[in-house]
């Protein structure tokens, strides 16, 4: 009856961790390694992944790093098998410690690249390809500068690099081009398959950004509308380099840029998925403030989760810059008799003059008229007044005296600016009665 292999990779296990308490490493090693290739083979990725480990870690107290190295790569493979992304980052970031004592300087350029790119994939998949970026810059300066320069997966990089920055697929189709040309296992180059569908949706994905009004004023709501469109997923799907399936994406956030004057006062609730080939539309509700010289609207960044497996950051750097203006001022002016107007009396007219409106009324001057019947006794009839804010008022009296009887128009000019330092020019009129 044949043996279980699960069973025998087990016992080397067990075996192994008692030669590795014991410091006997060598042993522990070959033991450890032996075990997680059993797992291996049987798809058993965590328990493979860990024997990998403890294989490396026997190699280091060796100091036999090229062992380590390749056991360290083996146990991020399994993860990367399982999709743990972060994990796989972990164990090729910590081969990068043991280069150093690497003797043969061509293989250790080799390894830096190589290792530090495994590292960029992965962190792509996360949404984080800028910090795999920078730890490649890190990494540069322990590479020969010709050596780097020359690189396939250097190119690899710069090609994904440009094509996700300005949306060009041509650089994609570059790497496509030289896919075999990576000395990849097979868990890293369904790395980078996936890394090519994200990199592929986010050339393709459709966003449009919209307002609900051409022009808006400082008190008002800006209904800000954003589309996504997923249908050009379709044709990831269809095509039979990816590998891949395309059945959702999920939005977990929305980033967006916003000039000084304008904050978000509601935003959409998230996250919302989206089922590949269909289209979902955000509203932020916006509002500005005051005025600056140039109000913009963007760019935007989506942070996207594809069936719940990877992450990548959308941006759009489509930037809106809505025409916004001050709230134009409008002033109530009334007329009010204190005391009853009589013939050959004076009496007390008080004037009003209220801002009800949204905007300030700025450099206001009043000029008022009063028919020869209505002889001014006190008083001016001219007002200037700097600045009149919304809900603010003024009033003041004049003393008149009538000397006929009649119904009469009191005349008033008025003059202002509002924020804009536009000119409001008015006439106001009330009909006045002086009874016998």
């Amino acid at each position: 009856m044949p043996k279980d292999p699960l069973i025998e990779a087990e016992k080397k296990f067990n075996k192994a961790e008692l030669f590795f308490n014991a410091d006997q490493f060598k042993k522990a090693g070959k033991l450890f390694n032996s075990a997680a290739d059993s797992f291996f083979k049987q798809k058993e990725y965590n328990s493979a992944r860990e024997c990998y480990n403890n294989a490396a870690s026997s190699y280091i107290h060796l100091k036999r790093y090229s062992l380590a190295i390749g056991a360290l790569r083996n146990a991020g493979d399994c993860s990367l098998f399982i999709n743990e992304y972060s994990d796989a980052n972990r164990f090729f970031k910590k081969v990068i410690n043991y280069l150093p004592d690497y003797k043969k300087t061509a293989d250790r350029d080799y390894l830096y690249i190589l290792f530090s790119s495994l590292s960029y994939l992965c962190l792509f998949v996360e949404g984080k390809q800028d910090q795999g970026l920078d730890f490649i810059k890190q990494i540069k300066k322990n590479v020969d500068s010709g050596f780097f320069k020359e690189s396939p997966t250097i190119s690899l990089v710069k090609n994904l690099t440009i094509a996700v920055r300005d949306k060009n697929k041509d650089y994609l189709d570059k790497v496509i081009e030289s896919f075999k040309k990576y000395d990849f296992h097979i868990a890293e180059e369904k790395l980078l398959r996936e890394v090519l569908v994200a990199a592929k949706s986010i050339i393709s994905l459709e966003i449009k950004l919209s307002l609900d009004k051409e022009q808006y004023t400082t008190k008002d709501i800006i209904n800000l509308k954003i589309d996504v469109n997923t249908q050009p997923l379709l044709a990831i799907s269809q095509n039979s380099f990816y590998n891949y399936n395309i059945e959702r994406i999920k939005i977990t956030n929305i980033g967006l840029n916003l000039s000084e004057n304008i904050i978000a006062q509601k935003k959409p609730n998230l996250p919302v998925t989206i089922n590949a080939g269909e289209s979902y539309e955000f509203e932020i509700l916006l509002k500005s403030h005051f005025q600056v010289d140039e109000p913009f609207i963007g760019p935007i960044s989506l942070n996207c989760e594809m069936d719940d497996k990877f992450m990548f950051l959308l941006q759009e750097k489509e930037v809106i810059k809505p025409n916004i203006i001050s709230p134009p001022p409008s002033l109530d002016i009334s007329i009010k008799n204190l005391r009853p107007p009589l013939i050959g009396k004076t009496f007390p007219l008080e004037i009003l003059i209220k801002n009800s409106s949204q905007g300030d009324a700025l450099e206001f001057n009043i000029n008022i008229e009063f028919p020869k019947e209505l002889k001014i006794m006190r008083g001016t009839t001219k007002k200037q007044v700097y600045s009149l804010s919304s809900n603010d008022n003024i009033t003041w009296e004049i003393n008149l005296k009538p000397l006929e009887a009649g119904d009469y128009i009191i005349k008033m000019d008025l003059s202002f600016k509002d924020p804009d330092q536009n000119l409001i020019e008015e006439e106001k009129t009330f009909p006045f009665s002086i009874k016998l």
